[in-house]
C-alpha cells in the first residue's frame, strides 16, 4: 500500500455472497494490490522542501552523532525528490561514522527498494531491525516491502508486531495494513478485527471504511456495507474507482437502479481506464 495499503500503489480482493456476488469476487480477486499503496505511504513519509548540502567537516570531528543525524536527514531529503545517488552518498558518509546504525540501514533499504534492488533492500531492512528491533517505523516499512513482494504471511507477522508498539504514531495505519494482509490471506474475520481496531483509533480512515464496506457486503449485509460506504463518502467526496465499485455492488445487491446508474456513470466518466470499470463492463456483457 495503497495507498491505501502499502499505501499507496498495485497505497486486495474479496467476494459478495448472493445477489451480485460474482462481480465482487471477480473485482476483488483481480484487484491490484490496493493495500500496497497505503502500506507504502508510510515509506514515503520523508522530509520535503529544498535540499541544502551539508559539509559536516568540523562538526563531524566535534560531534559524530550530530553529523550522522544530519547526513541521514539529508539523505531522506534526497530520497524524497528521487535523487538516489546523492542519497546513497550521504548514507555512505553516515555509515562511515556508525556502520551499525539502524536509521542508516533503513534509509539504504528505502533507496534500494525504490531502485528495484530488492535483495539489497531486504538485507538493509534486516540489518536495521537487527541493530534496533524496536524501531517501529523500520519494521512497518519492511512489512510494506514484504507486502509489495506478495509475501503476505511474513508481512502480516511484521505488521502484527508493529501494532503491538502502543507508542508508535503510525499504529492506526499499521492496523489497516494488517487488515489488508489478512484479506489477501483469506482471513476475513481477522481482517475485520484489525480494521475495527484501526477505526477505533481513527474513525475517518478512508481505507478502513472502504474495506469494511467490502467485507460487510461479502458477509451478506448490504445495509451495514452501505453505512460504511456512506462514512467513506463523507471523508472522501472524490471517490476512488474502488469506492465507486463498492457503491455499484451495493446498489446491485439492493436493487437500487437509480444509485446503480449514477455510480456507473461516475465510474465511466471519471475512471474509464480503471480496472474497476473494465470489470464492471465485463460483468455487464455476460
Amino acid at each position: 500500500m495503497t495507498p491505501s495499503a502499502v499505501a499507496n500503489q498495485s497505497q486486495a480482493r474479496r467476494a459478495v455472497s448472493s445477489g451480485g456476488a460474482r462481480l465482487a469476487q471477480s473485482a476483488l480477486e483481480r484487484r491490484c494490490h490496493g493495500g500496497l499503496l497505503w502500506a507504502m505511504a508510510a515509506i514515503v513519509c520523508l522530509l520535503a522542501g529544498c535540499v541544502t548540502e551539508y559539509s559536516g567537516g568540523t562538526q563531524r570531528t566535534s560531534d559524530p552523532d550530530a553529523t550522522l543525524d544530519k547526513r541521514v536527514a539529508l539523505a531522506r531529503q534526497y530520497i524524497g525528490v528521487g535523487d538516489w545517488e546523492n542519497a546513497k552518498r550521504n548514507l555512505e558518509l553516515a555509515q562511515d561514522i556508525d556502520s551499525d546504525n539502524a536509521e542508516v540501514a533503513e534509509a539504504f533499504a528505502l533507496v534500494y527498494q525504490s531502485t528495484g534492488e530488492f535483495e539489497l533492500a531486504e538485507l538493509q531492512f534486516q540489518a536495521a531491525l537487527k541493530a534496533d528491533p524496536k524501531l517501529a517505523r523500520a519494521r512497518n516499512n519492511y512489512a510494506a516491502f514484504l507486502y509489495s513482494r506478495g509475501r503476505y504471511v511474513e508481512a502480516e507477522r511484521e505488521f502484527q508486531r508493529v501494532t503491538e508498539d502502543t507508542l508508535y504514531s503510525g499504529r492506526p495505519m499499521a492496523f489497516v495494513n494488517l487488515g489488508l494482509c489478512r484479506i489477501q490471506l483469506g482471513d476475513r474475520a481477522g481482517a475485520e478485527s484489525a480494521l475495527t481496531r484501526a477505526l477505533a483509533m481513527d474513525r475517518g480512515n478512508p481505507v478502513a471504511l472502504l474495506e469494511m464496506g467490502f467485507l460487510r457486503l461479502e458477509a451478506g449485509d448490504p445495509g451495514e456495507a452501505n453505512r460504511y460506504h456512506g462514512s467513506y463518502r463523507t471523508v472522501s467526496p472524490q471517490q476512488s474507482p474502488r469506492g465507486l465499485l463498492l457503491g455499484l455492488l451495493i446498489a446491485d445487491a439492493t436493487g437500487d437502479q437509480d444509485a446503480l446508474g449514477s455510480y456507473e456513470l461516475a465510474l465511466r466518466n471519471l475512471y474509464p481506464d480503471s480496472s474497476e470499470y473494465s470489470m464492471w463492463k465485463e460483468r455487464q456483457s455476460r
